[in-house]
């Protein structure tokens, strides 16, 4: 599966700790690749992008939950929807997510393929009109959907409401209004679960590959990207 990136933490909700130890740490060589291999639990499939813990402390699985987004001054408090969706029809569902963002939006496109640097690598893309948009999306689906260090987030600030595909192939909406997502996710028999645990929340490693790497660079060109910062 190409370079391993591990990674330990949680996402929105609080209070989550991350392990003493890893349940990788003792591990040979052919047990980490057995279970690298394993993509599917139950119904759930993952794309190549991530993996959750040796010892399954989240087991993968389908829907969706309700959550919010604070700033850390506390002043700006935003509505999330979270989902997890399998690998058969995640794209598909992500793509049509992006309907109720309207006509024009901007483009956030994160990278932490340069394993030396801190954080991740941010580029921008400002008002690209969506049919351009989602032509250059299906013809990348292969590493947004396999990528473990590419994510993407598409966002209308007049609206506002944003929705990212991020590193671990979550969808994540944010936005006061949240309901043309959740009639979207339940159109495509996605489940509402407010006690879903995700597999950002416990230890887990992401994978990428250097074609991966170099489709990433491509698709940066095709969407016109500047430089970014790092954050």
């Amino acid at each position: 599966m190409g370079f391993l990136k591990k990674f330990i933490g949680s996402v929105l909700r609080e209070g989550s700790q991350a392990p003493s130890r890893s349940s990788f740490e003792h591990l040979s060589e052919e047990e980490l690749e057995a279970h690298l291999r394993i993509a599917k639990y139950g119904n759930f499939t993952l794309t190549d992008a991530v993996r959750p813990s040796y010892d399954l402390q989240v087991v993968p699985c389908e829907g969706f939950r309700h959550d919010v987004y604070r700033s850390d001054n506390g002043q700006t408090v935003i509505p999330v929807l979270m989902a997890s969706v399998s690998k058969e029809k995640l794209f598909d569902t992500f793509i049509e997510l992006l309907d109720p963002l309207g006509e024009e939006v901007d483009v956030v496109l994160e990278t932490s393929h340069h394993r030396d640097r801190p954080g991740h690598h941010d580029l921008y893309r400002e008002h690209i009109d969506m049919p351009v948009l989602k032509s250059i999306l299906w013809e990348f689906e292969d590493v947004l959907l396999n990528d473990g260090c590419t994510g993407i987030a598409v966002l209308n600030a007049d609206i506002p409401l944003e929705v990212q595909f991020d590193e671990h192939k979550l969808l994540i909406c944010y936005g006061s209004d949240l309901r043309p997502f959740e009639r979207i996710l339940k159109s495509h028999g996605i489940p509402n679960n407010e006690q879903i645990r995700f597999i950002t929340e416990a230890e887990h490693v992401h994978s990428s590959t250097e074609h991966y790497s170099r489709r990433f660079e491509e698709l940066k060109t095709y969407l016109g990207m500047d430089e970014g910062c790092y954050v």
